[in-house]
């Protein structure tokens, strides 16, 4: 059960490098962020999804014992 611990920071880590990709064009003043946005978004919303899982999953595993 570890793995489902460690996975949901996985993908706060792969928003932070898409927000610092960001920031980085647009002090270059390249206004082309949108995939950037959308894929950092998606990964923030991966990240409490999966965490919600983990929860749920440990809850269930909890009750067969």
């Amino acid at each position: 059960m570890k793995p489902l611990h460690i996975i949901p920071y996985f993908y706060l880590f792969i928003a932070a490098l898409f927000i610092y990709d960001i920031i980085t064009k647009l002090i270059a003043s390249n206004y082309d962020i949108w995939l950037s946005l959308g894929a950092s978004a998606f990964a923030i919303f991966m990240f409490f999804f999966r965490r919600k899982y983990a929860k749920r999953m440990e809850n269930h595993y909890q009750g067969k014992k």
